[in-house]
Formats: C-alpha cells, sequence, structure tokens
C-alpha cells in the first residue's frame, strides 16, 4: 500500500482487499476524469476522487481491446492552491510505468526541484497536440508529510523583514547573474556564502540551530522527489475525511519564498500550527502544471 495513504486520512486500511474495494469505488465514483490517445492502441485514463478540500486518490491505468480499464497504479495527491513558481519545467516518463517526474530550477532554493507530477493525462494530452510544454506555464506545488513538528517563530519586525526581503532579492539577482556566466557575480556570491559560514559559526556556539536558519528546503531520503523543509505557515485549515472521518491539516507555507501547500494527518503533527509559526518535516513533493 502507498506510504502517505495515511497522510490524507487513510491510516486505518488493514489490508488489499479493503484498498481494492476504494480504488474500484473511485473508478466508478470519481469526481473527474480524463482519457487521452497516447498512441494506436493505447488508451490512457486517470480518475481523481477527492476525499476532502483540495486532497483525495487518483487511479491511473490503461484501456484494453474491450474498453475495459485495466488499472495500473494509483497515487494520494493534495492539489496546491497558489502558484509557486513560473521557471521552465522539464517532465520525464519514470521507467516502470505511465507516470511522470516533472523538474524546474528556480534560483530561490539553489537546487533544481523534482516533483512527482500529479496531471499526467493532462501532460499526455498536450504531447499528443505536438505540444511540449515547458516555458509560459506555472507549477502549483504541494506535499504530502508523513510526520511533521511545529516550531515557534523567529521575533522579526517590520525593519528586519523588509531587509530579509531586499537581501534575497538581491542574491536572487546575482544567482541569476551567475547562471548567465557573470564573473563579478559568481565572485560576490562566493563573498556571501564565507559571510554566512563565518556568522554561522559564531553564532552557533551559543544559539539553537533553529533560531539561525528561518527556512530550508533540501532534498532528503534516496527518491529524488523527497524533501525536508522547513517553511513559515501562511494560513492553516483543519478538515475532515469525509469517507474514514479522520482530520487532516491543511497548510500553506512559504519556504524560500516560494508558496505550496502541505497537508499531514493531524495524528502525526506534533504541536498546534497557526499563522506565523514554522511547519518542519519530511515530505513527498508532488506538482500541477496549470496548462
Amino acid at each position: 500500500m502507498h506510504s502517505y495513504l495515511r497522510t490524507i486520512g487513510f491510516s486505518d486500511i488493514q489490508n488489499k482487499k479493503e484498498l481494492n474495494s476504494i480504488l474500484d469505488s473511485i473508478v466508478e465514483n470519481y469526481d473527474e476524469k480524463i482519457i487521452t490517445t497516447v498512441e494506436e492502441n493505447h488508451v490512457f485514463g486517470e480518475y481523481y476522487k477527492y476525499y476532502g478540500h483540495g486532497f483525495g486518490i487518483a487511479v491511473c491505468g490503461e484501456f484494453d481491446e474491450n474498453d475495459e480499464f485495466q488499472r495500473e497504479y494509483y497515487f494520494p495527491f493534495s492539489r496546491g492552491s497558489c502558484i509557486s513558481t513560473q521557471e521552465n519545467i522539464t517532465v520525464e516518463k519514470h521507467a516502470g510505468k505511465d507516470s511522470f517526474a516533472g523538474a524546474c530550477d528556480d534560483v530561490r532554493v539553489g537546487v533544481s526541484i523534482i516533483f512527482y507530477l500529479q496531471n499526467a493525462g493532462e501532460y499526455l494530452k498536450e504531447l499528443s497536440k505536438n505540444v511540449i510544454p515547458s516555458a509560459n506555464v506555472s507549477l502549483s506545488l504541494s506535499a504530502l508529510a508523513q510526520s511533521a513538528t511545529i516550531l515557534l517563530p523567529i521575533k522579526k519586525d517590520d525593519k528586519i523583514q523588509q531587509q530579509n526581503k531586499e537581501i534575497s532579492s538581491k542574491r536572487n539577482r546575482l544567482l541569476n547573474a551567475a547562471k548567465n556566466g557573470d564573473e563579478e557575480a559568481i565572485e560576490n556570491l562566493t563573498m556571501e556564502d564565507i559571510d554566512i559560514y563565518s556568522m554561522i559559526s559564531r553564532r552557533i556556539a551559543d544559539e539553537d540551530v533553529y533560531s539561525i536558519v528561518d527556512n530550508y528546503f533540501m532534498p532528503f531520503g534516496m527518491e529524488c522527489d523527497q524533501y525536508q523543509l522547513m517553511g513559515e505557515i501562511v494560513s492553516v485549515e483543519e478538515c475532515k475525511n469525509n469517507y474514514t472521518q479522520e482530520d487532516v491539516y491543511m497548510m500553506e507555507l512559504e519556504c524560500n519564498n516560494i508558496q505550496m501547500d502541505v497537508i499531514v494527518n493531524k495524528k502525526d503533527l506534533l504541536g498546534e500550527p497557526q499563522v506565523g509559526r514554522r511547519f518542519k518535516g519530511s515530505v513527498w513533493l508532488q506538482g500541477y502544471i496549470n496548462f
């Protein structure tokens, strides 16, 4: 069974028989359906069922020669509600099935953001029109967390927040220039990193690391779409899975100046989420390309 079913409120599924019953009901009583012909004799189908505000399970597969749907795989999802980035996106098919991984380079993060593509059916439809979507599209990121912790915020007044925005904006300009080969920008970034390292080395002797590091976004584990992140909570909503009646938290986070939605089972969250506090956890990152 999928590791992140618990995240969206399915923590009490005991065996494959219970799971198959749920998956069969999704195909029969779906909320959204996308059918697309990928190539001759290859018709791809995607069924979505929502079990709460913006989250649910997707079932994907092919139609055989008798037009009967053959389930290949499924995944829990949380649909992102905000635009996270508008950088160029690269999409590649997974080796074993008709699912896709997406990647985009955003200077605000500093690493390539790799995510599991939620709307594979729409992507295949675009490809069937001989359109390869990469530029001029936006991406909505969302994440599913198996467990997480709520941290108190770092005290910052308006002046410090304004200074941080200006520093971040300046660094983004330098990173863009460095990507284009600007040697002066590369030198400035190197000196800036040395200054940051010196500051952290000085403060870490007397302070906790989470009073120095405000947020972070970094790869985690063996799979390329798994991340450790910490970000400020912009909004929070407690939702109920209308099938299992389990409570989950939906949170919008700002992490490295990127907005994304995160969902976690209430039973797996340590602390009380409130606007302004920080979310810290390991997540499975998903993305929805807005064609």
